[in-house]
């Protein structure tokens, strides 16, 4: 059982991530983590905490080779049957491996288990969500494709794939493209592999920052115009994708038409937004009162 922990520049806050992960109860484990060429006092943290636990393998890359990356190269680099990514800044429950992989003996079929998250904002709210349907764990992968689609467009609260608990030799082979909403795309070409499992139990906790689609693009390195078009392609990564899994004509007639659904969704989304904006600027324009000056 391995998880797999990816980190840039995390000093300030990685030991209390390394803590909650070797405080599970399930101690068969290793924790991998992943260090891109950090610049502040990560590697000496790092080779610290190595030297004082055995379970811990420190990986150092000798140059920055991006967030996405990194990130594969810490499920690559692990061992266990089982893979878990956390991110530097989150927790475990003690609990949280076990759990998943009770699940995981009660139904040899899943290749993923997720559990229960509880999401804190920068003010210091928490906020989680119980996830009930049936879809994900359903033998049709384009059932559980349409269903996590659905999941995508409902509330980040309700399922967290990207870091659940997964089989790793099952999911580290998926080919996985620096974009914007590239999680998003992981999440459906996950669904596509096999049925999932969930437990819902809050046994994982996450700081959520809302960020703007260009922050985030800025972040990956990926080049500025792709924030005006990154819904656009996301649909086209994922249609692309269904072209390359074994699907019936069935199958892939369904899944194709939630990928178009998806988009139909988030362009009114879109639209909406914008509509509301312009109205607000109109509004304010036609205020009163309101001089170039105050303005």
């Amino acid at each position: 059982m391995s998880i797999g922990l990816p980190v840039r520049n995390g000093a300030a806050r990685l030991e209390a991530v390394v803590r909650s992960v070797l405080a599970q109860d399930h101690q068969n484990l290793e924790l991998v983590i992943c260090d891109n060429a950090s610049t502040d006092g990560t590697e000496e943290l790092c080779r610290e905490l190595a030297r004082a636990d055995s379970r811990i393998a420190y990986h150092r890359q000798p140059q920055n080779i991006g967030l996405l990356n990194n990130f594969i190269y810490a499920g690559r680099a692990a061992r266990g049957t089982f893979l878990r990514w956390i991110g530097d800044d989150d927790a475990l429950e003690p609990e949280c491996v076990s759990r998943a992989l009770q699940a995981f003996a009660e139904d040899e079929r899943l290749i993923l288990v997720t559990t229960q998250v509880s999401y804190t904002d920068p003010d210091g709210t928490t906020q989680t969500a119980v996830y009930e349907h049936p879809g994900l764990r359903s033998d049709d992968p384009a059932d559980r494709f349409a269903e996590m689609l659905r999941v995508l467009n409902e509330s980040h609260l309700l399922v967290d794939p990207l870091y659940g608990l997964m089989r790793r030799e099952a999911v580290v082979g998926i080919p996985r493209r620096n974009m914007l909403r590239e999680d998003e795309v992981f999440a459906g070409k996950l669904a596509l592999a096999g049925p999932w499992g969930h437990v819902n139990e809050v046994l994982a906790h996450r700081h959520w920052k809302h960020e703007s689609i260009g922050t985030i693009g800025r972040r990956l390195g990926v080049p500025g115009w792709q924030a005006h078009f990154s819904t656009t392609l996301q649909c086209r990564e994922l249609l692309r994708w269904l072209d390359e899994v074994d699907l019936t004509p069935e199958q892939r007639r369904r899944a194709r038409a939630a990928v178009h659904l998806m988009y139909a969704r988030r362009q009114r989304r879109v639209v909406s937004r914008r509509s509301r904006k312009l109205v607000r600027l109109a509004t304010g324009a036609l205020m009163p009162g309101r001089t170039a000056a105050g303005r």
